[in-house]
This record gives C-alpha cells, structure tokens and sequence, in this order.
C-alpha cells in the first residue's frame, strides 16, 4: 500500500471531511513521493480572525478550570486516536514509528500540564506604601493566538501553544506547514470530538487555516492576532517579527539552532555514542535540536570517530513504517539538495567526509547520515543546514571548548559529556553554554514537556510548553484597591483641592 492510500484511510477513520480535498494544495509523502490529493485552500481569512475575536469574548467568561475541562477531553481524544494519528506523523512527516507514538504521547503529556495549570494561573499579592491599599498582581486572557508550525513537529507544537492557549482564555488559529497539511485537518477532526464532549465552547475557538505563505503573512498582519506564536527558520521569524512589531503585536519565536556537544576525556564513550546517534540522525537530522557539532577533545577524537563511523554503518535507512528503521527520509528534494550543497562546501573548506553523505536509491528523498571532520567552525558549519550531517572539530582547552560552543548564530540547545563536577557547573554557569537548554551526560534533542522550551539570539527568544511559558498567552495587570477613607498619593505626593 503507497503511503497515500494508507493516509485516506486513516484521515477517514479520523473523520475528516471529504470537503476538504479538490483544492490546488499538492500533498506528498516523502516515504515514497505518493500524493493523496489537493486540499481546499482555507479562503476568507478575515472571517477566520473575525470568528476567532467574537470566541475570546466568550471563551475569557469562562473560568480556567472550566476551560481545563476542555483541554482534557482533548487529553481523552488523543489517547484514544493515538495510534492512527502517529501513524499519520510517520507518513506525512517521514518519522520513524516510534518517533511518530513519541511526538502524540507529547501531545497528551501537555494536555495534562495544561489541566493542572488551569488552576495554577497565579499572580501576586504586593505590598503597598499606603495604608488602607491592597496592591495586587493578575493574568488576564490575552486575545486570539495564531500558531504558525513547522513540517519536522506537525502536531505536537500545535498542541504546546494550543493547550496552554486555550486554558488562558484564549482562541487558537492554526497555520500549519503547507508540507504537513494532513496531520493538522486529523488533528483538528480530533479536537472537534473533544468541543462536541465540552458541549458549551464558542465557535471558532480552534480554527485551521490551509494555504501558503501567503495565508501566514495576512494573518500575522491583521491586529486583531494578540499573538503570533512561529515555528521554523531564522529567515521566517525575521520576517515575522517584523511584521508583528510594526503593529506593535507580540510574538512567540522558536527557530532554528545550530547544537553542540562537547565531549571531554572523563566522559564516558559508551553513552556518548548512543547519545550522539539519536541526536544527530533522529528525524533525518530535521529538529532544530538536531545534534549538528560534535567539539570533542583531541585526546580522544580519533577513538570516538572511529566508533560512530562503525555506529553510522550499520544505520538501517528506509521505509519508516518497517520495523528496526532508525532513519527514514527528509522531507522533500529541496531538504536533499540542501544536504548535498552543504557537504560540498564542508569539502571545499577543508572537512573530510568520515562516513556517509550519499543518496540512497529509492523512491523518496533518503539519504546515508553523514560525519565530516572539519579544521575549524566555518561558514558552512555556522550554518543550519537542516538534514543529517555531524561535523566534528576538536579542542585542547575547556574554556576554548565552551567558545567553540557559543560562536554560533543560534541558541537553542546545548550538552557536555563529562565526569567532571568543574566542568558540567562550569558548563551550566552564567559564563558557561549561552543556550536555552543546556544538558549534562544528555544529547541536545528530546526535551521534556514539564521544562520551558526555546532559544536565544537566531533562535528567536521565545519559550514554549512548561514552567511559565503560559504567560506569553495572558496580559500581565496591576491592581491597586483603596479600602480606606482617605486619598493618600504615593512617593508623598501632595495634591489638596
């Protein structure tokens, strides 16, 4: 069976609408380059923001527990289409099946943290200079959230930003990748069982948009989108951001990263290894916590190379529903070109291909992981290219180690493997990693849903998922209430009438 039929099939058992194909949307499989159809491109955006505005005025009188309740019928919903809807990741994204059961379970992880956040919307109570004033600090529900995300994590960012957005009080208008568009009309078919349980929620709280890049552009113009939560390259959260500032609107960034790991002479190998290969050739190299620098102290280099060029050797490649699949395909022929583009620049700037850098001949975009050992952190290793390839430099100095780590564009995620309490504090410190996420005896790629997720500098700044990533979904308000029978001014102004 193509992966398409297998994709109509499970879209059916999901309940998606046959209205939704006959439309000029071109959908694509990269596990063997079937098409399922066209898909209806989303038309009036207007009438998308306007429904999403009547919502939040609704949906924030409704109480947050209240609120929670619907975020856990999703919760239930998940679970139940779980299998179907992984199944749909692995087709549509080209994911490895437990990749695909991984991504869903993270989908159900942040439908319960938001739950529980539901009644954990906390403010402050503070102390006032008068007497007789109360000072106090609240959250309130900022407006509608247009979620903007990427083909590598098609559902589970949506669910990140529309979890915690929806037990916030506000309405979700969601632009998926034009690469991804099946998982997203299942998924949304998904959360309209959930609205039916619910049985009071406004129309137009979860809305999806189908289209291009166009479609994201009008809608993260329109001022009527509190927030513009984006998933994807550098060059598209430049351009967003600047939209979004130019009507003084907020946005939530997470874009690409540029990860290393710095592997010292106490670490241990064993897990370094295992650490490495999940990191760097998970999802063909298509997370933007993809492991793509590997600094390794000279001492031991040729030993740790030796044994990830024997790991990369024996990677079983290809389809990525067949069982003791480990890498599957990139997205797309452009993902290819731009895997084969940057390892001939890694050659003309020195490198040596260690281990793989072919295409495999197949239907699809598959290609063999690749290590390159360069002689220093050039151009092309400054750049995120987003497939498959391990570039290996090596260093005599830890200072020198944590530099190489940091002078990168990106931010995002970060590791050492080390035995040394000095060097993993000295790695966590203020002068340490300057990442969003910095791991010991972890690779860069797996994060958790309980901590918050994001980057700094290229990698936009944002945070989305847990700790008190909820806040960029609320307005933070001041309230000051006199309950005495004077007017007292504060820093002693006075003013008598």
């Amino acid at each position: 069976m193509t992966a398409a039929n297998e994709a109509e099939a499970i879209l059916q058992r999901l309940g998606v609408d046959d209205a939704a194909w006959g439309g000029a949307l071109t959908t694509r499989s990269p596990v063997d380059g079937s098409s399922a159809g066209a898909l209806v491109e989303t038309g009036d955006l207007d009438e998308v923001a306007a429904r999403s505005v009547a919502a939040f005025h609704a949906w924030k009188r409704v109480p947050a527990p209240r609120r929670g309740e619907l975020v856990r019928l999703l919760g239930e919903e998940l679970r139940a289409s779980k299998d179907d809807l992984a199944r749909l990741v692995t087709l549509e994204a080209g994911k490895i099946v437990s990749e695909g059961l991984g991504e869903v379970q993270e989908m159900i992880d942040i439908c319960d943290f938001a739950v529980g956040l539901s009644r954990q919307l906390y403010g402050l109570t503070l102390a006032s200079e008068r007497p007789g004033h109360h000072m106090r600090e609240t959250w309130q529900p900022l407006g509608p959230v247009l979620v903007i995300s990427a083909f590598n994590f098609p559902v589970a960012v949506w669910a990140w930003n529309a979890c915690l957005a929806l037990v916030c009080g506000d309405p979700v208008i969601w632009k998926p990748s034009e690469k991804t568009p099946l998982t997203a009309l299942a998924t949304q078919a998904v959360f309209d069982r959930a609205i039916s349980r619910f049985g009071d929620a406004p129309q137009g709280l979860s809305q999806l948009v189908i289209g291009g890049r166009e479609a994201g552009e009008t809608l993260t113009a329109d001022p009527r989108i509190a927030l513009v939560s984006a998933t994807g390259s550098t060059r598209m959260g430049r351009a967003v951001a600047q939209i979004v500032a130019a009507r003084l609107g907020r946005s939530l960034l997470e874009l690409g990263g540029n990860n290393a790991m710095i592997v010292t002479p106490s670490a241990d190998l064993d897990m370094a290894v295992r650490a490495i290969a999940f990191s760097a050739v998970g999802t063909c190299g298509q997370r933007c916590t993809t492991l793509r620098r590997l600094l390794v102290h000279e001492s031991i280099a040729d030993a740790l190379i030796a044994r990830l060029k024997a790991a990369y050797e024996t990677l079983p490649i290809g389809d990525p529903r067949q069982d003791g699949v480990l890498v599957g395909p990139l997205i797309d022929d452009a993902s290819a070109h731009g895997f084969d583009t940057a390892l001939k620049q890694a050659v003309e700037q020195g490198g040596e291909i260690v281990v793989g850098g072919d295409r495999v001949d197949r239907d699809g975009c598959y290609v063999r992981p690749a290590i390159v050992r360069m002689p220093a952190q050039s151009d092309v290793v400054r750049h995120e290219t987003f497939a498959p390839i391990l570039y290996v430099l090596t260093w005599s100095d830890f200072d020198q180690a944590v530099a190489m780590q940091n002078a990168v564009p990106q931010g995002l995620s970060s590791c050492v493997f080390t035995d040394s309490v000095r060097e993993a504090e000295q790695f966590l410190s203020a002068w340490g990693s300057d990442c969003g996420i910095a791991n010991v005896n972890i690779g860069p790629s797996g994060a958790e849903i309980g901590g918050a997720f994001g980057g700094e500098k290229d990698t936009g700044g944002g945070r989305e998922s847990g700790s008190d990533a909820w806040k960029a979904y609320m307005r933070r308000q001041t309230q000051t209430v006199n309950f005495s029978t004077s007017l007292p001014l504060a820093q002693g102004v006075k003013f008598e009438v």
